[in-house]
């Protein structure tokens, strides 16, 4: 099993271009399955979790899934088993975008219970009650959803709670529906947008993605489209704090600032000194980092993804930060292995406390999920000595080629097996 060795010590200078977005291309794969014909998404992420969807696409009888330069070529001109199975996607709970495509063009789904990160319970019930308004019949058995759904209709849906995949995979169901469909209390991620922008170019009527809520008016057929995949805000906020952490002088090509309001104006807040230009940030050398409180909530503000590497800048900051995980329940299984480094965090509920300006030293640690990989790799960049994180399968699933990327701007980072 892979590992990847950290050397701390170095300041970070260069240019990095950030890749598309890992939570962008997911969705707009299960999207492919809407129409027989090609479908090709540019700017696509080479990372794990790709692959592992078109596993899940070819299974169901994509023909084509060619992956080259990052440009995904996707193509299924029939189903022939609209089923996503365990063995395939028990480590991608991204595999649930899969079951509304599937309706909409068969008919019918079965698809397994999903799995991926250990970060909490983050159930589909939302996905099926939705659904269960455009007609859907839908049972839980044996650890699979089971729905079938002929006659899909449009509906009025609000959800519960706001839910991005379960947003996508309504919005992917509805397009295919007769009627209109209004959702509402829908998640307003930029990846919401970026499937409404395929789905469109795919001959789909869509209206209000982005905002509070989303009109579908349904059409009989979409057709294949060529759609860039927006760029992966997650990875750019990585290494704005990987240089922000290392007090380097760091540009991010290729990201959309815009994205990133939040976590832009709160790295502001605690020193770190920033250049935004149209399409690039710049991590500038200046002053000691400062703490700063953190609530993560859904889009616009700051997003989950990121807390685990915030926390690992934070243990640089002067003071203690108070940061409040408000998403899910159990992400901060990385404040353990920041404790083996020598972090002074503690753990109360949702909230962790981290006394900043602790001096880190290497260490062997434990990879736990896709972005406590990335915090960890932050803090071993700073730490004194080598430190060494294992499983750096998870890193896989949502980085591309990250050890090669900050090699390149000045890091001492290396997979060994």
């Amino acid at each position: 099993m892979d590992k990847i060795r950290v050397k701390g010590g170095r300041r970070l200078e260069g240019t990095l271009v950030a890749s598309g977005a890992k939570n962008a291309v997911l969705p707009a794969m299960a999207a492919s399955l809407l129409t027989s014909e090609p479908v090709t998404l540019e700017n696509a992420p080479e990372v794990r979790d790709v692959t592992t969807m078109a596993r899940v696409l070819q299974r169901m009888g994509a023909s084509d899934t060619r992956l080259k330069d990052h440009r995904l070529i996707l193509e299924v001109p029939e189903i022939r088993a609209p089923e996503a199975p365990y063995e395939l996607v028990k480590t991608m709970r991204a595999s649930i975008l899969v079951l509304g495509p599937l309706l909409a063009r068969c008919g019918e789904a079965r698809v397994s219970l999903p799995g991926g990160c250990a970060i909490g319970a983050r159930p589909v019930n939302l996905h099926i009650a939705a659904l269960q308004k455009l007609g859907a019949r839908i049972e839980v058995e044996h650890g699979y959803i089971v729905a079938t759904g002929r006659d899909l209709r449009g509906a009025e849906i609000t959800f519960d709670a706001k839910t991005v995949t379960g947003t996508e995979n309504v919005m992917m169901a509805a397009t295919r529906a007769r009627g209109r469909t209004v959702l509402r209390n829908v998640a307003q991620e930029p990846e919401i947008e970026d499937l409404a922008a395929l789905l469109s170019a795919m001959g789909a009527r869509i209206s209000g993605a982005g905002g509070e809520a989303i009109v579908i008016e349904g059409v009989e057929k979409l057709h294949g489209a060529v759609h860039p995949v927006v760029p992966d805000r997650i990875e750019t906020g990585t290494f704005l704090m990987a240089g922000a952490i290392t007090r380097g002088d760091l540009r991010v090509e290729n990201c959309r600032p815009d994205h990133l309001g939040a976590v832009l104006e709160k790295l502001k807040e605690v020193g770190v000194r920033l250049a935004i230009e149209d399409r690039a940030i710049r991590v500038l050398p200046g002053g000691p980092i400062r703490a700063g409180n953190l609530v993560t909530l859904p889009y616009p503000a700051f997003p989950t993804d990121l807390q685990a590497q915030y926390m690992a800048l934070m243990t640089q900051a002067q003071g203690t930060s108070l940061i409040t995980e408000s998403i899910f329940e159990n992400r901060y299984m990385h404040a353990g292995e920041l404790r083996r480094m020598g972090a002074k965090i503690d753990i109360d509920g949702h909230s962790a406390v981290v006394q900043g300006g602790t001096p880190l030293t290497g260490a062997q640690v434990m990879a736990t999920d896709l972005r406590a990989s990335a915090c960890l790799i932050l803090a071993g960049l700073v730490a004194d000595g080598e430190t060494t994180i294992d499983r750096a399968y998870h890193l896989d699933r949502g980085y591309e080629r990250i050890e090669e990327k900050l090699r390149k701007v000045g890091a001492a980072v290396e997979r060994i097996h």
